[in-house]
């Protein structure tokens, strides 16, 4: 009765870790796509990030399902571990010099290393980006140069509602910036407009940074190349984990784990590259 209720206990393990990883892969698509807009230059491109980082952080359904996703990490990782400590535990003695365990590849014999390095990748990431965006008192608003005429340049902040403040009138106190992104009348303090936090800025300053932005750019690409291994064997595992086997579409869930896992992994690194190197 022990041993049965044990695997339940670990089938169902299985079942959420497989449900958890294939949701983040969802994530990932999503995420991916996009941090893709960073591959462009000039202000508009600026201002699409900016836009899509707004809408990411403002939009309610998108909040709740940042939550989700936070759980979600959370989970697929503690029970990533619990699952591996209880697989050591039921190895017999003698399993190191199994041929079967010697011939499985690398990523499956090493999933819990690998799901530790990439749980390090993203607090670090949450850190230099996500609680900056969120967090940080200082955080630059986007501006853009116009010409006002006469070839003279002047500097206006972007609204959320379309339209430019600006940038002198913040300097000579008519206006002040409070709770980070909204511009108050300094006099009448009732709300003038909504900027937008430049989330681009930081993100090509981090990775162009003449102090780390070179190794900031060498730990990404590698931090994504750990993720290639961990999603070359996660994806195909987890549709196993929950039966979904069957021989007329084993081998497509398989090509389509495998072209995932170099494709998305591999857009993710060349976006701090192409910041760093060619932007």
């Amino acid at each position: 009765m022990a041993k049965s209720a044990l695997l339940k206990s670990s089938l169902a393990k299985k079942y959420w870790m497989a449900l958890t990883g294939l949701f983040l892969c969802l994530f990932l698509v999503g995420h991916l796509l996009g941090n893709l807009q960073l591959l462009a230059s000039g202000d508009e491109a600026a201002l699409h990030f900016n836009e899509y980082a707004f809408f990411m952080t403002t939009n309610p359904g998108v909040k709740i399902l940042s939550y989700v996703t936070y759980f979600s990490i959370l989970f697929h990782a503690i029970d990533g571990i619990v699952l591996t400590i209880q697989n050591r535990k039921a190895r017999p003695k003698g399993y190191v010099k199994n041929n079967a365990a010697a011939n499985t590849i690398w990523a499956s014999r090493n999933m819990a290393v690998l799901g530790t390095l990439i749980l390090v990748f993203i607090v670090t990431h949450m850190v230099n980006f996500w609680s900056r965006m969120h967090f940080d008192e200082n955080i630059p608003l986007q501006t853009v140069s116009i010409d006002a005429g006469d070839g003279i340049q002047q500097e206006f902040y972007i609204t959320t509602d379309g339209s430019y403040v600006p940038k002198k009138q913040v300097e000579d106190g008519t206006l002040e910036i409070r709770n980070r992104t909204d511009f108050y009348d300094a006099r009448a303090g009732v709300k003038y407009k909504e900027g937008y936090k430049d989330l681009y800025k930081i993100t090509v300053d981090f990775f162009k940074n003449p102090d780390y932005g070179l190794i900031a750019t060498i730990l990404y690409a590698l931090a994504m190349l750990v993720l290639a291994f961990h999603l070359y064997h996660g994806f195909g595992s987890a549709f196993q984990s929950m039966g979904l086997n069957n021989p007329s579409y084993n081998g497509l869930i398989k090509n389509f784990g495998k072209a995932f896992a170099i494709v998305v992994p591999l857009m993710f690194a060349l976006i701090p590259l192409y910041i760093h190197f060619i932007l």
